[in-house]
């Protein structure tokens, strides 16, 4: 899921990724979502961070290591600093220094290409690179995991989803509805009244 906060607001978007969270761990499933810039609420709600810049992936591991991760390297998030806002900034050159916490060491540059290297030579990188080299078998899914039908759903269903839907709305607006039917039926009946006045009076 691509930027799924854009235009919205901060409580919209939590309830959302907090509807997300509840789906992947009741159906062990993995879902993946990029965000700019979450909330610190937002961001606790994640089990993993992918970090990425430059086209390079930075880090990809548990949330509660990326800290830990990142003081390996020398820097620190400050206590009133998101940790979102910090991961982005922190693989930037302009920024970075601002975060450097090895006082009695001086500060160099670490770049993006060095973050990326040294990740895919820690524990985590190897276990990612691990993970993403198995082969797929389709033996380890469910059944129905995988859809060879152009639609999931029948028209049928599609149709009476639609039709439920619409009811819906039509229960959530009946006065309107029950105005405009009432106005329907009077109106022609007031037509017919009138012409009859006007017949009667032009004879």
């Amino acid at each position: 899921m691509d930027e799924i906060s854009n235009g919205l607001d901060s409580s919209t978007t939590y309830q959302i990724v907090v509807c997300l969270q509840h789906l992947a761990h009741i159906t062990d499933a993995s879902i993946l979502i990029s965000l700019l810039q979450p909330s610190p609420e937002v961001f606790d709600l994640f089990d993993d961070i992918m970090l990425m810049a430059e086209g390079r992936i930075v880090y990809h591991g548990p949330r509660n290591n990326v800290l830990e991760y990142f003081e390996g390297f020398g820097f620190a998030c400050p206590e009133r600093k998101g940790i979102a806002d910090f991961l982005q900034e922190v693989v930037s050159r302009k920024d970075q220094p601002a975060y450097w916490c090895r006082n009695e060491q001086t500060y160099s540059y670490v770049s993006v290409e060095t973050f990326s290297t040294r990740f895919k030579e820690s524990r985590l990188g190897k276990e990612a690179n691990e993970d993403v080299s198995k082969p797929f078998t389709r033996t380890q899914s469910h059944e129905k995991a995988i859809s060879f039908n152009v639609y999931s759903l029948s028209k049928w269903a599609l149709f009476r989803a639609c039709m439920s839907r619409e009811i819906l709305l039509m229960k959530r607006n009946s006065f309107v509805y029950i105005f405009n039917s009432v106005l329907v039926l009077i109106t022609p009946f007031s037509e017919v009244a009138f012409m009859k006045n006007r017949d009667h009076l032009d004879q």
